[in-house]
Order: structure tokens, then C-alpha cells, then sequence
């Protein structure tokens, strides 16, 4: 198995030569299994450049699964140009979202509204499909295996799990670490406490022993108190989060757009120095388009 990163920022895209080495594209990995079927984990604006190189493979089937709703993860989809070309089948998975009520496939239709793009989804060409998962479902892609599980964002957010022959790699979509809401010693913050540590045990359980594992890492812990309930982490607790599962390898994705190429490698050198001692073989990396790693 094998995954390759097509767009590594967060929130908008950022291009330009202030983000040149890393890139400025929003979040896009492309997943291959050992027998070459393709899982695409997200669609934001790294997904139009993944499309180019899938053209000299046709027809395309593709599994791409979305971890949340949110434009940096889906705004990519209408520019997916297999989904255009007769004979390609492409597949979305993604959640149920109660609040409005929906599945995966209202990602699609709202961007294909004629008020934000001129195509509609019935003069696409590809076999188009939906799937809409349950929490802890597991999906077989050929010779992997894809497992969703509940993580903590603002809107509901699937991360997922991938086995491939022995090899497994997690990907957390936008994941903010949980937190107390109550202070100690108020009526509720024992019952809350327990709440959040069932859910924590569960993702650990979910991410437990990877060989990568891809995070999250929007902020530093300066920052964090600021942005605090925006649903996104930081490089201490996606370093924290690796060592406690016993993940191998850690990818820091969802670069902040406003931080250079040049302020990431500082942020992330200060960040790796402060938490030498406490790595034990652990192998952190910064996520970077085109940056493709085998497992």
C-alpha cells in the first residue's frame, strides 16, 4: 500500500511562492492498494490536480471518501474530471449528517447547483454512486479495507482506517482534541469527563498501532486557546496522539494558510526539539504536495 498528498492546507487554498515548497492546495491524499485499486481521502483542490495524471489510466474507478462536509474538503469534487468521461465509475462514501438531514450525496448536489457551477450532476458521464457509512463501518476496496470511525469537528467527521495486507495508515480528516467543557468541580464535569474518555479510548482503539498516521496539526499551542472549539489540533497533540497509539510514522497536515513554507519549517522545528526525548523511534514529518510514501 501506498498514499500520496495532492493538497496539505487548511481552510482556503493558498497558492503562491510563499507556500511553493509545501503547496497550497486543500486536502487531497491518493490511497493505492497493493493490487492498484484507488482511494482518493477527500476531495478539496488537490483533487483537480490528481485528476490530470488519472487521465492516462482510464477508464478510472475510484473510491473517495469524504471525512466531512466543510469547502476545504469537498471543493474540489466538481473539478474531478473522471467524473466527466463515459466508462469511469467513481464512488462517494461519507456520513449522515443529522443536523441537516442528509448523506453524502448533498455534498455533490449543492456544488452542482447552476448558481455555483454550470454542470449539473445528470450531464456527467461517469457511473456515480453513493454510500452512505455508519459509525465503525468497514468498507472492502479489493485487497483494503476502509474503516470509519467518529472523530471531534464542529460538523460530524469521519477519519479513517485503511488495511492493506498487513499495512494500515489512519487519516483524521479535521479532528480537535477532546476537552472538558466544564470546569472541575462543577456539577457536571465527572459525568462529561467520562463521556470524553470513552470517546478518546474509542479513536485510540481505531488508530492503535498504525504505520502512518495523518493529523491534523493546524496550530501551535499558542495559538490554540484562541481557536479553541474550532475543531482543528496541534503539532503537540498530534505528536501526543501518535506516541499514545503507537503509530510509527506521523504526518502534520492541514497547514495553516496564512503560515509560510518558511514559518511551517521554524513552527515544526521548534515543535520536534521540545519533544525529542519523548519521541521513542517515532517519525515525524511535515505533509508536502507530492510527498508519496509506501508503506
Amino acid at each position: 500500500m501506498k498514499f500520496k498528498f495532492w493538497g496539505v492546507r487548511g481552510s482556503i487554498p493558498s497558492p503562491g511562492p510563499h507556500t511553493a515548497r509545501y503547496g497550497g492546495n486543500t486536502t487531497c491524499i491518493e490511497v493505492r492498494s497493493d493490487n492498484g485499486r484507488l482511494i482518493v481521502l477527500d476531495g478539496g483542490t488537490g483533487i483537480f490536480a490528481l485528476a490530470q495524471t488519472l487521465l492516462r489510466e482510464m477508464p478510472v474507478s475510484a473510491n473517495i471518501f469524504i471525512t466531512h462536509s466543510h469547502w476545504d474538503h469537498i471543493q474540489g469534487l466538481p473539478f474531478f474530471i473522471p467524473l466527466f468521461i463515459p466508462g469511469n465509475s467513481v464512488r462517494l462514501h461519507g456520513a449522515y449528517d443529522p443536523v441537516s438531514g442528509s448523506g453524502i450525496e448533498k455534498v455533490m448536489s449543492v456544488q452542482l447547483q447552476y448558481s455555483y457551477f454550470p454542470v449539473r450532476e445528470a450531464e456527467m458521464k461517469a457511473a456515480i454512486e453513493y454510500e452512505m457509512l455508519a459509525i465503525g463501518q468497514t468498507v472492502e476496496i479489493g485487497d483494503a479495507t476502509v474503516t470509519s470511525t467518529l472523530l471531534n469537528h464542529p460538523v460530524i467527521d469521519f477519519g479513517y482506517r485503511i488495511d492493506c495486507n498487513g499495512k494500515s495508515m489512519f487519516f483524521t480528516g479535521d479532528h480537535e482534541p477532546y476537552y472538558n467543557i466544564y470546569d472541575p468541580g462543577d456539577p457536571g464535569y465527572a459525568e462529561y469527563q467520562s463521556l470524553i474518555d470513552e470517546k478518546q479510548a474509542s479513536v485510540d482503539t481505531a488508530m492503535r498501532g498504525v504505520d502512518a498516521l495523518i493529523v491534523d496539526s493546524s496550530y501551535t499551542r499558542e495559538e490554540y486557546p484562541a481557536k479553541k472549539g474550532w475543531g482543528h489540533g496541534t503539532f503537540d497533540s498530534a505528536i501526543a496522539m501518535a506516541i499514545r497509539v503507537g503509530a510509527k510514522r506521523l504526518y502534520c497536515t492541514h497547514h495553516e494558510p496564512t503560515r509560510s513554507d518558511s514559518e511551517l519549517e521554524a513552527v515544526f522545528a521548534d515543535v520536534l526539539a521540545r519533544h525529542a526525548p519523548l519521541l521513542q523511534g517515532l517519525e515525524v514529518n511535515l505533509a508536502r504536495e507530492g510527498l508519496e510514501v509506501v508503506l
